[in-house]
């Protein structure tokens, strides 16, 4: 098996922070993602490096067993259980410290387990295939903690889907993809999020933008108005000579913030004043009179 960087994929250093992980991802994933690059097969190819190195270095375990491991880190409870170190030399039963150690993890893996007794060699056995499937969803599904049924190879597998999912997102689910040969593992299952439009709000991470319509009279005046959130109406107080195009911004009421609980972005509300129509001749005559109060001053 070939060394995979994740840091160069993700053009981070080894000291990168975990927002600093996630932060590489989002970026991208976005410029690679398929959407993005129809028909593109080196951005598809891109795009899964990227998710397959995100899926390592954003989980601080798997982060740890890579550093100390490379690319046999899938590998690290046997090598720990065995007592092996990396940065020691295996020979004769004793280790010696060595800085200039050459072997190879999977020559090292082989060796405890590739081999039964009388030097006879097991019948090799074969990982099954990755699969990949796309799954698309509104975002009120999104928006909620939920649990759906897949089709995959004529198996039915339930899976539970966090809430603040985003567009693109990849999820892998061990041990779903093709059955592996010969008592090998399994392969895993990757999943692709397509997130749809919705017509009153646009998604940006974890925040939600919104227009709420305002009167020209509570534009001027001030007074309170209901507008929708994502879960519900609010109360929301507009200050006298509000100017259209403005905004506000509603604190914890945009998106769950992906596999964190209780914790949610903003809700930013842009104010568009209309102006009223098929006035009336009293409403004529006293816009014109205000018209003048304004001139005079």
């Amino acid at each position: 098996m070939e060394f995979i960087d994740y840091y160069k994929i993700l053009e981070l250093s080894k000291t990168a922070a975990e927002g600093d992980v996630k932060k590489a991802y989002r970026k991208l994933a976005r410029k690679y993602h398929p959407d993005l690059n129809p028909n593109d097969k080196e951005a598809e190819k891109k795009f899964k490096e990227i998710n397959e190195a995100n899926e390592v270095l954003s989980n601080p375990e798997n982060r740890k067993k890579y550093d100390k491991y490379g690319k046999d880190w899938k590998h690290a409870d046997e090598f720990e259980k065995q007592g092996y170190d990396p940065n020691k030399r295996q020979s004769s039963g004793k280790q010696h410290q060595s800085s200039d150690f050459s072997g190879d993890f999977s020559d090292f893996f082989q060796s405890m387990y590739g081999n039964a007794g009388g030097g006879r060699t097991r019948e090799s056995k074969f990982r099954g295939q990755d699969l990949n499937a796309g799954l698309q969803l509104n975002l009120n599904d999104a928006y909620t903690t939920h649990k759906q049924t897949l089709t995959v190879n004529n198996k039915n597998i339930r899976i539970t889907i966090p809430a603040g999912v985003e567009n693109g997102q990849v999820i892998k689910i061990s041990g779903h993809g093709a059955l592996g040969a010969n008592d090998g593992p399994n392969g895993d299952l990757y999943i692709t999020f397509s997130i749809a439009d919705n017509p009153d709000f646009k998604r940006d991470g974890s925040n939600l933008y919104t227009n709420a319509d305002l009167n020209l009279y509570t534009a001027v005046l001030g007074g309170d108005i209901l507008v929708n959130t994502f879960d519900g109406k609010v109360k929301l107080k507009v200050l006298a000579g509000t100017q259209s195009g403005s905004k506000v911004k509603l604190k914890g009421k945009g998106f769950p913030i992906y596999k964190t609980e209780n914790r949610y972005g903003d809700l930013y509300i842009t104010y568009n004043i209309k102006m009223p129509i098929d006035l009336t001749d009293k409403e004529m005559e006293l816009f014109t009179e205000l018209s003048k109060l304004r001139t005079n001053e």
